[in-house]
């Protein structure tokens, strides 16, 4: 009996996820394959969408809009720190710099520009605000055990 991609059910697979320009952001082609429930939070949304109702040995190419994937880009998501919040530590443009929010939850930020002390920080996911090409090839799908 073939499985098809739906909640309850274990997908293994093997995905490939592009810029519009056919860049490679993320794949498993020459690693292992991705193991994961469907409807887990593993994959946001957006992805798992397209992918439902594939079946074992199915392969497809998905295009993600910004809205579907990591949002648009928010221009309140960048701020300008100080130089003394880095510490010790000597911010450099391009740089990714982790910080804590109030409620202590981990947001990587990227380093824009740095203007004597102030420092200029973008906390939007790298891929805001971009169409992704999300191609998967589907190697297994089974229903999840409970133990």
């Amino acid at each position: 009996m073939d499985y098809l991609i739906d909640d309850g059910m274990e997908i293994t697979l093997h995905f490939t996820l592009k810029l519009e320009d056919g860049t490679v952001v993320d794949s498993t082609k020459e690693k292992a394959p991705a193991t994961f429930q469907y409807g887990d939070g593993n994959l946001p949304p957006g992805f798992e969408l397209p992918i439902k109702g594939m079946a074992s040995g199915q392969s497809g190419s998905f295009q993600i809009t910004p809205e579907h994937s990591f949002g648009q880009h928010n221009p309140q998501n960048i701020q300008t720190l100080k130089r003394t919040d880095f510490g010790d530590e000597e911010p450099e443009i391009g740089m990714v710099m982790s910080f804590a929010d109030k409620a202590g939850t981990e947001l990587p930020g990227v380093v824009k520009t740095i203007d004597g002390d102030r420092v200029e920080v973008d906390f939007n996911h790298p891929l805001a605000g971009r169409t992704l090409t999300f191609e998967v090839d589907v190697l297994n799908v089974t229903p999840i055990t409970k133990h």
